[in-house]
């Protein structure tokens, strides 16, 4: 055996070694959460509000006020995302000082640590927005305070750079002979955008959806301070109430709560819940991927 050979065992061994040490974390993790939450697991865990303060009842609500607040996220993320990814890659000059100005926004926004967001959040949307509206309006404190609407928000801003990225690798993927087909066959620029080139970036656009998903639904600083609520008895019926939420849920339960050997079950249930719903909605994010990319290949 060579020193060429010997090289390349190593590296297979290293990068195999990798590969293992991920897959011994992951199941370390999930096999930690399944076995402490599972028992947990009921029609009335899923379907009934907290009680005796939180130490008995469910966490419907906090199942409720995730799922609201990362609809209303996407809502606000993935058309400002997607718009801004197409300007940057169909529109913009590489070497113009304004597509350096967004790249390097987007960059900047891409490391800000997500406590950073949750207080910029406070301070704007809460703060200047909501007590500017309240103050236009003449209400009282109907905007200026936390609730479901400035904590979605929040998290948009903060996945924004997760959707722009996405859709520009979308894009690129799409090649040039497509968009000078179309502008040859009489199209304009936004017509070739709108009808051969969006249609084509869906998959990897969905892409972006997923993963936007599964960070919105996990985050707790970003919301902590702009909606997230300790307990509410009552379910969020509007985007200006405040709301409970999984991950703001199972961060109270291990770190606030009196008897933490009651809470902590609760907590391991919640979580295995949270894992559930996640990866739930990451298979449906790539069922339509899929379906949409056969469509796609059917239609050529």
């Amino acid at each position: 055996m060579n020193l060429r050979n010997i090289k390349d065992r190593l590296k297979i061994g290293l990068t195999g070694s990798a590969v293992l040490l991920i897959l011994a974390i992951l199941a370390v993790i999930l096999g930690t959460v399944i076995i402490g939450g599972y028992k947990s697991i009921s029609w009335e865990f899923l379907t009934q509000a907290p009680t005796e303060g939180m130490t008995k009842g469910g966490i419907f609500p906090a199942i409720f006020g995730m799922v609201f607040s990362l609809l209303l996220m996407l809502i606000a993320v993935v058309p400002v995302g997607v718009a801004t990814a197409v300007y940057l890659h169909e529109y913009a000059r590489p070497g113009f000082i304004l597509t350096k100005l967004i790249r390097g926004a987007v960059n900047n926004l891409a490391g800000v640590p997500s406590i950073v967001f949750g207080l910029f959040g406070l301070g704007f949307f809460i703060q200047f927005i909501g007590r500017g509206l309240d103050h236009s309006l003449a209400q009282n404190g109907l905007f200026g305070q936390p609730c479901i609407l400035w904590a979605s928000l929040t998290l948009a801003l903060m996945n924004l750079p997760m959707i722009i990225v996405a859709t520009e690798e979308a894009l690129r993927a799409i090649p040039q002979a497509e968009r000078a087909g179309a502008l040859a066959l009489g199209a304009t620029k936004w017509q070739s955008i709108r009808h051969v080139v969006l249609p084509q970036a869906i998959p990897g656009i969905l892409t972006g959806v997923v993963l936007v998903i599964s960070r919105g639904a996990g985050e707790v600083a970003p919301i902590m301070f702009t909606g997230a609520a300790y307990y509410l008895p009552y379910l969020p019926k509007l985007p200006t109430d405040q709301f409970m939420t999984l991950g703001y849920h199972i961060f109270v339960m291990t770190t606030q709560s009196p008897d933490i050997d009651a809470t902590m079950p609760i907590a391991m249930g919640a979580t295995l819940v949270l894992l559930a719903l996640t990866f739930s909605l990451n298979i449906i994010a790539i069922i339509i991927r899929s379906r949409t990319r056969s469509q796609l290949r059917k239609g050529r």
